[in-house]
């Protein structure tokens, strides 16, 4: 069976791929949501084969939610727009399809099969998420855990990164967040000019730097504007110095 998901803020979207989706016997509808804040864990929990995912939604827009997910996690994707400049761009990077609002019951059979036939060869849905990281590069926003759920951080706010392993810590002014991503996948998506790595495991909002202090061997301490005290690797420093302007 085939384990669909939407995410659609119009009800009346929702009940039309539901029905479509109702009459497919090797389908099955696992769940469906109205924004992408509350689909978000969903996703990222495999519970779905592909997800029909609409473009424009409040809050968070459908290519700001398929950048958060790891590309060795992401389902297939059918993107659900009514701008046909986000539909073609999203195709061109090899999202199974793309339903342009508003379309036919014979459309969607055929978007359909596009899932069937990538179902049964080896699957490219990294390189939608890679397209969607790449859009949000510079100016992303990060879904982030909390103690009552999820919540939106612009990218502005956090002040440095560290990974471990497949999780990345990400820290701003008021509290940390651990994130199951890895670092490379993270830096994708909000941009490694405004966020260089320091180090192979750490990464610095470049607005957030105040002063350096050499050490040895072409290492640096690196001083936050907030006091917080980072090493500065030789390995990384011309890249970094080169995007301050030092």
């Amino acid at each position: 069976m085939i384990r669909a998901l939407i995410v659609d803020d119009e009800e009346p979207a929702r009940a039309k791929i539901r029905l479509w989706l109702s009459q497919q016997p090797d389908v099955t509808l696992v769940a469906e949501f109205a924004d992408g804040l509350s689909a978000a864990p969903a996703i990222s929990t495999r519970i779905a084969d592909v997800v029909f995912l609409d473009v424009q939604m409040p809050g968070l827009t459908g290519l700001e939610l398929a950048a958060q997910i790891e590309t060795s996690e992401a389902p297939l994707f059918v993107f659900v727009t009514a701008y046909d400049a986000h539909a073609l761009a999203a195709f061109d990077v090899a999202a199974v399809d793309y339903l342009l609002k508003p379309y036919d019951q014979e459309r969607f059979d055929r978007a359909l099969e596009r899932v069937r036939e990538r179902l049964r060869a080896p699957s490219r849905s990294a390189a939608t998420v890679q397209f969607a990281q790449q859009q949000s590069a510079g100016r992303a926003r990060l879904l982030v855990p909390t103690d009552n759920g999820l919540r939106v951080i612009e990218s502005d706010h956090i002040h440095f990164l560290e990974a471990a392993d497949n999780y990345v810590c990400v820290h701003t002014s008021v509290r940390s967040y651990l994130l199951r991503r890895t670092l490379r996948s993270l830096l994708l998506q909000i941009g490694e000019a405004k966020f260089p790595r320091i180090h192979k495991s750490t990464a610095v909002n470049i607005t957030q730097i105040d002063t350096f202090s050499p050490l040895f061997k072409g290492d640096y301490e690196l001083r936050l504007r907030s006091g917080k005290i980072l090493r500065l690797s030789r390995r990384y420093a011309p890249t970094l110095f080169s995007l301050v302007g030092r």
